[in-house]
């Protein structure tokens, strides 16, 4: 009965003409309108400071960022709604076990500034596939990791940050859920489309402050309300739900909820894995993934890069307690909805049988804060919901544009990949809206742990690829592009087998095959790595070694040999010049005949010429003086230096040792 009333309380889509306490206030909504000018204002001035008109300013922000935009961008990008949601909710449902993640990327991060930036730096590229098309030569390991690369963005990230977002809006604004996605998606999709990789970063730098400052005023509220940190020591374990399915553990805390080593086998998340399992496919998102790379790459130096990696890992401390305990102090205060154990009771509640946990965050939002503040969580959320997603709108249309589609159109010139990589950024919009209802039939009881999920399966075999690649020199295409082909029908088979099989609640028995009901799927993603390593070592070493111009200054070892000019290079720039010569002979041939007409049509095209350069301008390409043939500037020369300042260098070394000995307390102090 008690389950009745609180869900009566709680704010239902279908409640018509009564105003529920905890709908947003004027106020709320007033902080709203200020977050979103606070957005758009930021978005405006850097496409107004940056230049927006040629590949490297709009894809890679003129590689002129300073370390805390790359720092607070790096932790914007990684931490969207998804981890809101999700982290609370595998608080509220298991304990602390999922902050291991958070830790984990911790580490990751800083491999990703000290051992792999380096590389890509002298190596000179814009996206990841392009890094292993110089690395390994010919075309299908980086047109195949294109496609994977567009699946795993449109198909985990987007729909899992849209999923989250639709839990927080139908809690907090009774919202039509595609008003609300529709109104988010354009906003972001503007600021993408006009201002780039720079304007995504700084809106970013504004987004991690507004979510940090909100995330920790709820975390105090949620520690007030319950009594302190010994208060969720003492009361997790007893937060029952009031109906539960009898003679089972459903809706039971587990004994290990605050250890994040757990047994072995028997656990949800075994220490062993959690070790090594865990590292691989967080490689792959720290070290190899565009979406994290790409705004590493926009640095202005190594040394700038390194401290966007610093300040990202220190910021990755916070989520323990800005996600993981709250969700648990949820459960603790709403153990009948959050921590529902009876599947009828769970579809009552939020709709969903398997488990209500992914509620926890919202359910405090709604419940704890007062007017004002809960407009500032509402801000938050949307924040790391569009954080995320222009990041991924980002980075999707870098990979398209510069590896599809200038392999599909050898000739375009940069105005035409400006233009392809803003047409794109729709394309996903489209996509994203479209997915939505999909991803509202297959919500998971912990989202979080969902998506990590799916990851064992599709990414260490890249991850095993790009290590090999950088930091094994014999490593040849052939050894790398079997090794990736094996590694991902192995994993695809699993992740089929896993949906075909799905995990069975808590009252129902384990009839699945012994090889999925045993074998973690973290256990997976070790034993996946190492098919995928014996693969490529085998393969590269029966077969011929990789040239030499496959090794220079694109491995650890070779990453500080001289630049030399390959004939291919020469090839493009001669084609470059007889190109813009190309282009210059048609400018002044239609020029000429402009000249000859321009008299009968002054008035009309005075207003046309207006018009059209509003609109470049808001896209930031550049008019030539004609208005004619639209070329951008030739291709700036992508700063490529590996030098350091020594007294620089030695600072950010230090916050290095640092920030490692933190990551290594937290781990060994909960382990």
């Amino acid at each position: 009965m008690a389950v009745t009333e609180h869900h009566n309380v709680s704010p239902s889509p279908t409640t018509e003409g009564t105003s529920p306490p905890t709908t947003l206030a004027i106020t709320d909504i007033v902080v709203l309108v200020i977050y979103f000018l606070l957005v758009l204002a930021v978005g405006l001035w850097s496409m107004w400071k940056t230049k927006r008109s040629t590949v490297d300013g709009y894809f890679l922000a003129g590689k002129n960022m300073t370390w805390w935009p790359v720092g607070a961008s790096l932790f914007a990008s990684n931490v969207g709604s998804g981890h809101f949601i999700g982290l609370a909710g595998s608080g509220a449902a298991a304990g602390i076990g999922a902050a291991a993640y958070e830790w984990n990327g911790m580490l990751m991060v800083l491999l990703l500034g000290w051992l792999f930036l380096p590389i890509y730096i002298a190596a000179r590229v814009t996206t990841m596939p392009e890094y292993l098309q110089k690395r390994f030569g010919g075309k299908r390991i980086q047109l195949f990791l294109c496609v994977l690369y567009l699946f795993i963005y449109i198909f985990t990230k987007i729909s899992v940050d849209m999923y989250a977002g639709a839990v927080f809006i139908q809690q907090a604004l009774q919202w039509n859920i595609y008003l609300a996605v529709v109104l988010l998606l354009g906003i972001t999709a503007l600021y993408t489309i006009a201002g780039g990789l720079a304007a995504v970063i700084y809106t970013d730098a504004v987004q991690t402050l507004i979510m940090i400052i909100g995330a920790l005023i709820l975390m105090g509220f949620s520690f007030a309300e319950v009594g302190g940190f010994q208060a969720v020591l003492h009361k997790y374990p007893q937060a029952i739900p009031s109906i539960r399915v009898p003679n089972t553990t459903c809706g039971i805390p587990r004994d290990d909820a605050f250890h994040i080593f757990r047994h072995p086998v028997t656990s949800d998340l075994p220490w062993p894995g959690v070790i090594l399992g865990m590292s691989i496919p967080s490689m792959w998102y720290w070290c190899s993934d565009q979406v994290i790379v790409q705004r590493s790459l926009a640095a202005k130096n190594i040394l700038h890069a390194k401290g966007g990696s610093l300040l990202a890992a220190y910021l990755k401390v916070l989520p323990f307690f800005m996600m993981v305990l709250p969700g648990m102090i949820s459960r603790i205060l709403y153990p009948d909805e959050v921590g529902c154990g009876d599947p009828d009771v769970c579809k009552q509640v939020c709709g969903n049988p398997v488990g209500c946990s992914d509620t926890a965050y919202a359910k405090l939002v709604m419940e704890l804060l007062p007017a004002g503040l809960r407009g500032l969580m509402m801000a938050v959320m949307l924040a790391a919901l569009m954080s995320s997603l222009t990041s991924i709108f980002n980075s999707s249309s870098t990979i398209f544009t510069m590896d599809l589609w200038r392999n599909i159109r050898r000739t375009a010139s940069e105005w035409e990949l400006m233009i392809v990589g803003r047409v794109f950024v729709l394309v996903l919009v489209v996509v994203s809206v479209l997915w939505i209802p999909l991803v509202q039939a297959s919500q998971g009881g912990q989202l979080f742990i969902y998506i990590q999920s799916i990851s064992m399966y599709l990414q260490p075999p890249i991850t095993v690829v790009f290590l090999t690649g950088c930091f094994w020199k014999r490593t040849n295409e052939k050894g790398a592009f079997w090794g990736l082909m094996l590694g991902m029908l192995v994993g695809c088979i699993r992740m089929i087998l896993d949906f075909v099989y799905p995990t069975p609640l808590c009252y129902e028995n384990d009839t699945r095959p012994e090889i999925i009901k045993y074998v973690h799927y973290l256990y997976f993603s070790i034993i996946l790595s190492l098919i995928t390593l014996i693969v490529v070592v085998c393969v590269s070493l029966a077969t011929e070694k990789p040239k030499p111009e496959q090794i220079s200054r694109l491995t650890w070892y070779t990453r500080f040999d001289p630049v030399e000019k390959s004939e291919e290079t020469v090839i493009a720039d001669v084609f470059t010049i007889e190109n813009a010569t190309q282009n210059t002979k048609e400018i002044e041939s239609d020029a000429y005949q402009m000249k000859e007409d321009s008299h009968s049509s002054e008035s009309s095209e005075k207003s046309s010429s207006k018009l059209k350069s509003a609109l470049f301008w808001i896209c930031g390409m550049e008019k030539n003086t004609t208005g004619q043939k639209h070329t951008s500037p030739p291709p700036e020369v992508p700063v490529c230096s590996l030098e350091e300042d020594p007294c620089l260098s030695h600072l950010v070394n230090g916050n290095l040792i640092v920030c490692l000995s933190v990551a290594v307390f937290l781990i060994a102090y909960w382990a």
